[in-house]
């Protein structure tokens, strides 16, 4: 075991990238063969971020006052960029019930045995999770589009502008992924996981811009809210889909959303990815 281990860390510069490259697509193919085996997966996936579309926007719609107006319709496509969001975050504890799983279960003590690369498991793993979130994130544009949902509402957009808001919620959605993972390996068992994984996000999403207008909260609650990197996405999404809700806030996230919204992704997936690759090194020493 250990000379295989040695073999990939005396390994050129070079060819070790290609190895940890390699490593993280098989493990990835492992996962998303997985994913289609266990379909329910996926189907229970789809089914809680469309009742929340359909609830916001029926049960909620023509009480929220957005813009100084409760039209339905207005409220409708102010809400769908915080629903995207939403989504895209909430795969973050499956992530890390799937990595705590596989801990239990002992494979990755198999593909410790490997002459493989150490950081190759999680990547392969987040990939592969990020393949799920987006097909959940495509079925849910079109349920959005039949509920109502129109781009260029409010504003300029075109199919570049929504390709890039989409690539944003999807960078968003693999940086929450780390955080997943770093949870999935500080936890005993995949009930830890997901409960961990949710207890964080709840406040995260929730005292945000994305159901409602943040201007209407107390300030204190408002500043929290103008600087979660989770509304500097539903912020940005709004912005290239052209949609209701442009902030008036001088918060700098709120003035420049796209650019806070790839720093804000790019600085979570360094940090929690660094700790995450740590965290599963000094586990499976």
């Amino acid at each position: 075991m250990s000379a295989t281990g040695d073999t990939a860390r005396t390994s050129p510069s070079g060819n070790a990238l290609i190895q940890s490259v390699r490593d993280s697509l098989v493990v990835a193919q492992r996962n998303l063969i997985r994913m289609t085996r266990i379909p329910e997966v996926v189907i229970f996936g789809l089914i809680q971020p469309i009742m929340f579309v359909v609830l916001f926007t029926y049960v909620f719609g023509g009480s929220m006052q957005i813009g100084g107006t409760t039209d339905p319709d207005t409220y409708k496509n102010f809400l769908m960029a915080g629903i995207f969001a939403q989504t895209v975050t909430f795969a973050t504890a499956g992530s890390g019930a799937g990595i705590a799983d596989d801990m239990h279960k002992g494979l990755i003590d198999r593909f410790r045995s490997l002459p493989m690369a150490r950081g190759a498991v999680l990547t392969g793993r987040t990939f592969a999770d990020l393949v799920q979130t987006a097909l959940t994130l495509l079925v849910l544009a079109v349920v959005a589009l039949l509920v109502g949902w129109r781009v260029g509402s409010d504003g300029d957009s075109g199919a570049g502008r929504v390709i890039a808001g989409f690539a944003l919620l999807l960078l968003l959605g693999y940086a929450f992924t780390w955080i997943g993972a770093l949870i999935g390996l500080s936890v005993r068992t995949p009930e830890a996981a997901t409960s961990g994984g949710l207890v964080w996000l709840f406040p995260v999403t929730f005292i945000s811009n994305a159901f409602v207008d943040s201007g209407r909260m107390t300030p204190w609650l408002r500043h929290i809210a103008e600087w979660n990197p989770f509304s500097a996405t539903v912020q940005a999404c709004r912005v290239l889909f052209g949609n209701p809700g442009q902030s008036h806030s001088s918060a700098w996230p709120m003035q420049h959303p796209v650019w806070a919204s790839l720093i804000y992704s790019v600085l979570i997936i360094l940090v929690f990815r660094t700790l995450a690759v740590r965290k599963y090194r000094s586990a499976t020493a």
